[in-house]
């Protein structure tokens, strides 16, 4: 692809911060791709190398944890780089143009089984080299695609109430991704209802050439609106010149900035923690068919896509902290009911997920719409706008706690002595000890992050009130700048 640059576009004609639809609706979808990979690495790929690959959990457990601290470390490395790249295309789209095509290739290499599998319990270290050498390339790239992706957000507008309605779009996209892919899992699994190997390989080529043209349509959707605003805010493509232990200090002494890392990793380890184990929960706890762990999902991320756009239009009203507010505290009570929820209880369980649908939709939108009014105060206090490292250390350290909360639950669930399922018979009974792990993994655990979270979001300095007098300042420091 030619590096056609800004020059290929006509002189701008905006006059507002507001963004038209066409606009909205090719960002949102550059997170589809990388949605559809992530629901179905968070909520399918452990028991994959449990229960088909044959690792056994404290070896799987490792895997990920490896895949997840690299994922974590690339971050921040690939958020300099693009702060710092100067291009025709600007400085996120390069990224996005080439990194598309290993992303996908990546992802479907992980689902396939190796032939030296089928060798016995003597190839579980040859195995889990073959899957963490596979999850640091895919990990790679999906920094590649997604980090300048999501840096983005703040170089299409500096509207306040825009921020949060283009997140709206772009989640939308997200659960929309996830919901595909649940679906997908779904149908294969219905498809294809004897074997497990053939279900996670034909799920894993499905989603990985679905996932990489979205990143392409988003490019092509937004380059005229992006170039345009680099136009009217050139501040925004400058590259930043400060070292990078420098910016790290500068980061981390940004006390609003704290605030939303926490809040945002309180909510994530709830989702991701909750969309690993469930799995396990329905399958061994609940003892129902492998089917229903894709309706459980379906329910989830269904009523969070159903909310975001009400959750956005309820925060114009009422600011985005009360938003999460009545999010958190719905999707606390569903986390406690899960734990206390007994196998005869079907109805509820989906009552429940239903329940944490709407809270989920909150953790979805309102962390990232606070980021780039982070990034403006940081602009105010620097001179430089530095939406790379800011985005990569917040998805740096939430990989790093996932990554460590992941390996820990798979690490219990073979201290506590899990029994892998064999192909053509019931899922064996687990041992108490088994469940136990299950249960406080899906129950309190999240309940209790939930819960520092609500109180972290009650401290956030940042009001619409103060964020109007950030943009002010800006801009009259431009002006002078000019003048």
């Amino acid at each position: 692809m030619n590096n056609s640059g800004a020059d290929s576009y006509p002189e701008p004609q905006i006059t507002s911060e507001k963004l038209d639809f066409t606009t909205k609706l090719a960002f949102g979808a550059g997170d589809l791709g990388t949605a559809i990979s992530a629901m179905i690495l968070i909520s399918y790929l452990s028991p994959f190398l449990t229960d088909v690959a044959g690792l056994n959990p404290q070896l799987a457990g490792t895997t990920r944890l490896v895949g997840s601290v690299w994922d974590a470390v690339n971050d921040p490395m690939v958020g300099v780089l693009s702060d710092r790249t100067s291009s025709q295309q600007g400085r996120r789209y390069p990224w996005m143009i080439w990194g598309a095509v290993p992303f996908g290739l990546f992802f479907l290499l992980q689902w396939i089984v190796p032939p030296f599998a089928s060798n016995g319990d003597g190839n579980q270290w040859s195995l889990f080299w073959y899957y963490t050498i596979i999850s640091i390339l895919f990990n790679t790239f999906y920094t590649i695609v997604n980090l300048p992706y999501t840096a983005l957000t703040a170089e299409l507008t500096q509207d306040y109430n825009e921020r949060t309605s283009l997140n709206s779009f772009r989640f939308a996209f997200s659960i929309g991704g996830s919901i595909f892919a649940i679906l997908v899992a779904l149908g294969v699994s219905l498809v294809i209802p004897q074997n497990l190997n053939q279900q996670y390989l034909v799920l894993g080529a499905i989603c990985a050439i679905v996932s990489v043209v979205p990143l392409y349509l988003c490019v092509w959707g937004t380059k005229k609106r992006f170039f345009a605003v680099t136009k009217i805010h050139p501040e925004t493509e400058a590259s930043v010149s400060l070292p990078f232990l420098e910016q790290l200090k500068i980061t981390f002494t940004n006390r609003p900035f704290l605030f939303v890392v926490g809040i945002y990793l309180c909510s994530w380890l709830s989702v991701q923690l909750t969309a690993g184990i469930i799995p396990y929960f329905v399958v061994s706890w609940m003892r129902l068919p492998q089917w229903h762990v894709s309706t459980v999902l379906l329910a989830v991320q269904g009523t969070a896509m159903s909310m975001l756009f009400v959750w956005s239009a309820i925060s114009r009203r009422v600011g985005k902290k009360a938003v999460y507010y009545m999010g958190m505290s719905l999707w606390i009570i569903a986390q406690s009911g899960l734990f206390f929820l007994q196998p005869n209880q079907v109805g509820l369980m989906y009552v429940l997920a239903f329940m944490a649908g709407f809270g989920v939709s909150t953790a979805y939108l309102v962390p990232w719409s606070m980021l780039p009014d982070v990034i403006e105060l940081d602009e105010l206090q620097t001179g430089q706008r530095r939406e790379g490292i800011f985005y990569s250390l917040m998805v740096f350290l939430q990989k790093i706690c996932l990554g460590i909360a992941v390996n820990l639950v798979l690490q219990r669930l073979g201290a506590a002595g899990y029994i892998k399922p064999t192909a053509g018979f019931p899922p064996p009974i687990q041992p108490n000890s088994v469940l136990d792990v299950i249960r406080i993994s899906i129950g309190p655990l999240p309940a209790i992050a939930l819960i520092i979270g609500i109180f972290l979001a009650y401290f956030y300095p940042i009001t619409r009130e103060m964020h109007a007098e950030i943009l002010l300042k800006l801009k009259e420091r431009k002006e002078k700048l000019e003048n």
